[in-house]
């Protein structure tokens, strides 16, 4: 039984591809899929720390602007070319919390249209286009799986983070048509729905005695997620074990969502 099992969770022979792999989840995901047995491309803006990874997993880089779709569309080539196909896209490279006026959260009264377009432009486009090229390849090889990052924004409101809270909620309704349109073809789509986690994204908040005070106790666990137990979940979308699985909006938030 345990053999059967090591069977369903491994992935080897497949290529996968990690959008913001250089960091947080991103980086914990891709070298969860190496250990896997997969074929890992590093796709991401930071080109020093995604080169870093990836000599580190054995796989490869593509420098990436996931607000670029040619960009985008060059990643792909890379990983057809390189390795021969796709199997796998973790679509998780986003923006979140900042101060910066490029991605400033904020009520939508207060949300200049720079930030709205900004954020809007990584965190809904940029997947759906990674969806729009990678696919064909996929149905090329008879199937593969994608996992799509959206956040717990996308199905329990938060308050003033109104262009974030739109894109993520966007990513659960192109998961949900993708799983339609393409589960015929053997392309599994699903989508993971992350609480609070402690990565450099919120690091800054959670230092901050009261904000992190109040953000524990509103979740069951009382304390934040980790990196790694948000992508090994992306990790066992991808596997065999997840073959029955398609459309799927699944919450990883310590029970927030389900208050």
């Amino acid at each position: 039984m345990t053999t059967r099992m090591n069977e369903l969770l491994s992935l080897p022979g497949k290529v996968a591809i990690v959008t913001g792999g250089a960091a947080g989840q991103g980086r914990v995901a891709a070298e969860l899929f190496a250990q896997q047995g997969a074929t890992v491309v590093i796709a991401d803006i930071d080109a020093k720390a995604g080169a870093e990874v990836a000599d580190q997993i054995g796989g490869t880089f593509v420098a990436t602007d996931m607000a670029d779709e040619a960009q985008i569309a060059a990643m792909v080539a890379h990983t057809v070319e390189t390795h021969g196909g796709i199997d796998i896209l973790f679509n998780n490279a986003g923006v979140g919390f900042s101060a910066s006026p490029r991605f400033k959260m904020a009520p939508i009264t207060d949300t200049p249209l720079q930030a709205w377009d900004a954020i809007l432009d990584i965190n809904l486009r940029g997947p759906a286009m990674a969806c729009k090229h990678a696919i064909p390849h996929m149905v090329e090889r008879g199937g593969g799986a994608i996992i799509n990052n959206a956040s717990i924004n996308a199905i329990a409101g938060v308050n003033g983070a109104d262009a974030y809270t739109a894109a993520k909620g966007g990513i659960v309704s192109l998961t949900r048509v993708l799983a339609l349109d393409w589960g015929a073809k053997g392309i599994r789509t699903n989508c993971i729905c992350p609480g609070p986690v402690a990565t450099a994204m919120i690091n800054d908040l959670l230092d901050d005695p009261d904000f992190n005070s109040a953000m524990t106790t509103s979740i069951p666990m009382e304390r934040v997620g980790t990196a790694e137990e948000i992508a090994s979940v992306a990790v066992f979308l991808a596997t065999p074990a997840a073959a029955y699985i398609n459309g799927a909006i699944l919450p990883v938030d310590g029970g927030w969502s389900a208050k």
